[in-house]
């Protein structure tokens, strides 16, 4: 069912505007750029958006996230978040994101007086409770809202809103972390995130949009690009340029996925695939 926009937003910020005071989660996404574009206008300079930055963090993705942040004209903050410090973490179990979102959710109460805040929202959104997201137990833990998702905004009405308040992001493709992109049980490492962030950024320098790298055992890069692009990344022009670029970066087998582009896909090691993970 098509969701009003103007109501979605009265809704929306008439529910932040009861926080009091407020710091966002801000990934730069559409859900926090909604989140947060909602909080500015609820609560003014008592928002602000708070982005970590770590080596899991996509080249590109912090210059657009503060590019964002000003647009929408609410204060930011970068902090250094540290969860590759940890080895419960690195050692990247199916909770892995439990881990990540307690780093930051941790420091977002411990900076709550210098920041001024006594709310810290996220951007989960209605289809995200039905999603495997351990993400969400860290939030639970630390008393998160999740405004999108109590105002009962799944994923397209928050495009929707985006769009409504004319958000550049509203048609983004999501972006998790690169750490999503390591094999369950193969070590989350600066070398190997950084491999998989110069494959992608390599391969939408060719033209490609939506699609992932994923790494699995024995340096080997999993591509996924949608179905109707496989044809392109297989011509051998781009062929040859792919293979020799990911073997430079480390990689010693480069694959394509021939079921084309899938969220999660991750997840079908842990029995998990039919599930609309965004990963």
């Amino acid at each position: 069912m098509k969701t009003d926009p103007q109501a979605a937003a009265s809704s929306l910020v008439e529910l932040m505007a009861g926080f009091g005071s407020c710091a966002v989660a801000f990934s730069g996404g559409v859900d926090s750029a909604v989140v947060a574009k909602a909080a500015q206008l609820a609560l003014g300079s008592a928002a602000v958006a708070v982005t970590g930055r770590s080596a899991s963090l996509a080249a590109g993705e912090l210059e657009a996230a503060i590019e964002l942040a000003s647009l929408i004209g609410i204060r930011h903050v970068v902090v250094e978040t540290g969860e590759l410090d940890q080895v419960a973490y690195t050692a990247n179990g199916p909770d892995r994101c439990f881990h990540c979102k307690t780093e930051l959710y941790t420091q977002l109460e411990t900076l709550a007086g210098q920041l001024q805040t006594r709310a810290i929202a996220n951007g989960a959104n209605l289809d995200d409770l039905g999603d495997y997201r351990p993400g969400m137990k860290a939030a639970a833990n630390h008393e998160v809202r999740s405004p999108l998702a109590e105002c009962r905004l799944d994923k397209a009405a928050v495009r929707e809103l985006a769009q409504f308040w004319e958000l550049p992001v509203w048609d983004k493709p999501a972006m998790p972390c690169l750490s999503s992109r390591v094999a369950y049980g193969e070590p989350v490492t600066p070398e190997r995130l950084a491999m998989i962030d110069g494959a992608e950024q390599f391969l939408r320098s060719l033209g490609f949009k939506n699609l992932r790298v994923r790494y699995h055992r024995g340096d080997m890069a999993r591509i996924e690009v949608p179905p109707e692009a496989i044809a392109q990344l297989t011509a051998t022009p781009a062929r040859e340029a792919i293979s020799a670029e990911f073997r430079r970066l480390g990689f010693r087998y480069v694959t394509l996925d021939l079921e084309g582009f899938s969220s999660g896909s991750m997840n079908r090691a842990l029995g998990l695939g039919q599930l609309p993970v965004v990963n």
